[in-house]
Parts: C-alpha cells; sequence; structure tokens
C-alpha cells in the first residue's frame, strides 16, 4: 500500500495539485484504508477493493461514524481519484468507484466572518502586536509579521499557499495605490492583485521589522535560525490562535478568504471581478457569495422573532 500511495503521490505533484489537496488526498485514502483492512481482514490494494466495499464504506461514514455529507463525498473524490489513477496506471482493469452517487446535500454558502467578527479579529490582532511590544521584546517581529500576514489575507482573498509563496519582488507599493502579482496559483495561473490602504499599511508594517537577510520570500519564519519560509502549518496555528482571543472558534486561512470575497459581493462588486481578483475561471464556483450560509439563515429566522406575539 505505501508503494503504491507514494506513486499515487507522485503522480498527484506531476499533475500540479496543491500541497494541501495531496495531504488530503492521501489522508482519506489512508482513513479508507484502515476501514477496509478491519473490515475485510485483507490489506488495501486498488486490486482487492470492489464496488460492494465503496458503497459499504459510504454507509459506514454515513451511518456509523455520522459524517457530513460533505466530508464523505471528499472521501469519495479521493478514493475516485486514486482508482481512475491505479486504472491509468494498468493496475486494475475496472474502476469501482465509478457509478457509485455521492450523498445528496442542499449546498451551503462559505463560512466567513461577519462585519461584527471581523471587527473582533481586527481587535485581537493589534492587541496581540501592543502586548507583544511590551512582553516579547526578541519576539515581537513574529507577532508583527502574524498580524500583517491576517490583514493582508483578509484584503486581498489569497490563498493560504498563494501568499506564503510570495517574493519580494511580486510586491509593489506606491504612495495611493500597490499591488501584488500571484505568480502560481490554482492551475498554474498567474493574476495581480490590487491593495487597498489597509494591506499596504500591513505590508509596509512588516517590511519595516522584517530581517533583511532571509532570502526573497515575503514572509519568513524569523523564529528559527534559518529564518526560511513560512510554513502552512505554522500560518495555520497562528490564525487559530488570534480567532481564539477574538471569540471566534475554528478560524482558518481559507474562512479569510471567503470573508474578503463575501465582503465585495455585498458591497455591490460584480461577481466577474469578484472571480478575477481570486482566480477562478468558472463563474459558477465564484456564486457560493451569494448563497446564504448557516449564519445568513440564523439572522432570517431571527428577524421573526416577537412578529407572533
Amino acid at each position: 500500500m505505501t508503494e503504491t500511495l507514494e506513486a499515487f503521490r507522485t503522480h498527484l505533484v506531476n499533475q500540479d495539485r496543491s500541497q494541501l489537496t495531496i495531504n488530503g488526498y492521501l489522508a482519506d485514502l489512508e482513513h479508507f484504508g484502515r476501514w477496509f483492512e478491519q473490515t475485510n481482514g485483507e490489506p488495501f490494494s486498488p486490486q482487492a477493493v470492489t464496488p460492494t466495499d465503496v458503497r459499504e464504506f459510504r454507509q459506514h461514514q454515513l451511518n456509523v461514524e455520522r459524517r457530513k455529507a460533505s466530508t464523505i463525498n471528499r472521501r469519495l473524490a479521493a478514493l475516485s481519484a486514486y482508482m481512475a489513477w491505479a486504472k491509468q496506471a494498468g493496475l486494475i482493469e475496472h474502476d469501482p468507484t465509478q457509478g457509485i452517487r455521492n450523498i445528496a446535500k442542499v449546498d451551503g454558502g462559505p463560512k466567513y466572518l461577519d462585519k461584527k467578527q471581523q471587527y473582533a479579529l481586527q481587535r485581537a490582532v493589534e492587541k496581540d502586536v501592543q502586548l507583544s511590544r511590551l512582553r516579547y521584546p526578541k519576539r515581537w517581529v513574529a507577532r508583527q509579521r502574524d498580524a500583517s500576514l491576517v490583514t493582508v489575507l483578509l484584503n486581498t482573498g489569497l490563498r493560504l499557499q498563494e501568499a506564503l509563496d510570495l517574493r519580494l519582488s511580486d510586491v509593489q507599493i506606491g504612495d495611493r495605490k500597490g499591488q501584488l502579482i500571484v505568480r502560481r496559483g490554482k492551475g498554474r495561473k498567474q493574476r495581480t492583485i490590487p491593495l487597498n490602504a489597509e494591506a499596504r499599511k500591513a505590508l509596509q508594517e512588516w517590511m519595516a521589522v522584517r530581517p533583511q537577510c532571509s532570502g526573497d520570500f515575503l514572509w519568513v519564519a524569523v523564529e528559527s535560525d534559518t529564518e526560511g519560509a513560512l510554513s502552512s502549518r505554522s500560518v495555520q496555528r497562528v490564525i487559530l490562535r488570534l480567532g481564539q482571543d477574538a471569540g471566534l472558534k475554528n478560524l482558518t486561512p481559507h474562512m479569510l478568504r471567503h470573508s474578503f470575497a463575501k465582503n465585495l459581493v455585498d458591497s455591490g462588486v460584480g461577481l466577474e471581478k469578484v472571480a478575477a481578483l481570486l482566480g477562478h475561471s468558472n463563474l459558477n464556483t465564484t456564486r457560493i457569495y451569494v448563497t446564504p450560509n448557516q449564519n445568513d439563515l440564523e439572522k432570517a429566522v431571527e428577524c421573526l422573532t416577537g412578529n407572533f406575539n
């Protein structure tokens, strides 16, 4: 199983899939592999999987593990991609995932921060920098980096990996305007994103304290001796911590991207412009930002409070 998964990993890398996508596929496949071996008492391999296994796994996720439809469908998608590769590689003759239906679900809008939550996050970020200057004279530079990065993500809609891939030469800031260049977005697409005043200010504050001997990555790990590129795991932990400080549970970098897009839509910006800023090639992908999410639905029913008294 390990050799086959490594070969599949190489295939995904050659397809230019992001590291997050690759890690997600492999984690989902390992989950299926554990279930398969516990259920059938034999090693997991592409040749051993039958359509019945796939259907039973789907039902196990639904009825026993009680997973959400989105989680089940994601795991089925990972298994489908793996089996399609195995067939292409000549490891199997028939794809056992063909014809297996996903779990039907009502699509909801993405998770984003409303204006009140964004205010709470920005306040927590500013407070974190202020306190770090007093308490951590040797570490406050990292806190300034974190604050600037969160502000940039919230004001540009960058994917996390796009932000971490930025080089110093990709950022241009003037007195009244600025821009950054995403040289390798999803699907190898390049795009240029204008910087508003908040993003420019955040970048200037970081550049003023950024170590000068840290290579050409914009965001660097100043806590380490090597001061190399900042890792996605480090940023996820930082955003989770700052979210907790702001009273926001399970905050993720992608929620900042969603918040940026939702802010644009709520301000009347056309979907085609939002799609260009986010790097979407299909306008239907951008339409999720006009789809109500759970918070929107909760606010809608709250409007009825007292109307029947």
